[in-house]
């Protein structure tokens, strides 16, 4: 066997350690499931967006407010995905408002505003899941492939003892599949790490949004009940 086939990927992982195997295949399992949550939150995100634009372009043209909270129910009974997060804010707070139509005006504002908070935690709560994960990957990934490294290094070094002349052809195969290790946390990690720092800025953006027409609205809601 010639040293480009002892040296070739495959055939570096399927003679290291069981330990290193099993580090290896769980790198690979994370990884993949890394990449499937950054594709779905990039697509959850992105929809965000364009749903929230859509809202505050029909919010801010000067419709009839009971109109535009009908439309936003009848889309919420269609489909619970409908009208996105902005609109299911709007439409928590204009039904509180509307419930407490004979109490004082204090009173229907701030019970309004309680439940556009809600509303606003539980949209969070959804365009942030996942990003712990990624970020777990992204800080625990190489640690995990450094530890399989480490012990792959470590069987390459036990192994010179079985040797007459220890030579670095003896340690080569040993320590090159246990850097595999190490290679597949990385290959693991980077794209979590860049993927939870973009999504975690465009999450914040959308908070701002959102927070910032809890309180316009808040504003309205209060002019119009005067």
């Amino acid at each position: 066997m010639t040293v480009t086939q002892d040296l070739s990927f495959v055939h570096l992982i399927s003679n290291a350690s069981l330990l290193v195997q099993l580090v290896m295949l769980l790198l690979v399992g994370v990884s993949v499931m890394s990449w499937t949550y950054i594709f779905r939150k990039r697509f959850a995100i992105k929809n965000a967006q364009a749903q929230t634009e859509e809202f505050e372009r029909v919010f801010w043209s000067g419709g009839d407010l009971n109109a535009l909270y009908a439309n936003a129910t009848s889309n919420r009974r269609k489909s619970s995905g409908s009208g996105g997060a902005l609109e299911r804010i709007f439409e928590a707070g204009m039904s509180e408002f509307n419930k407490l139509r004979a109490s004082d005006v204090n009173t229907r504002i701030d019970g309004a505003r309680r439940a556009m908070r809600a509303a606003y935690q539980r949209e969070m709560d959804g365009l942030e899941s996942h990003l712990a994960f990624l970020a777990s990957v992204g800080s625990v990934s190489p640690y995990v492939g450094l530890f399989g490294t480490v012990w792959g290094i470590m069987n390459a070094f036990r192994g010179l003892a079985n040797v007459q002349q220890a030579t670095l052809a003896a340690v080569a195969p040993g320590i090159a599949e246990a850097l595999i290790a190490t290679a597949i946390g990385l290959f693991a990690a980077i794209p979590a790490v860049v993927a939870y720092n973009r999504y975690s800025h465009d999450i914040d953006r959308l908070a701002i949004r959102f927070e910032s027409f809890v309180e316009e609205f808040s504003n309205i809601l209060q002019r119009q009940a005067r």
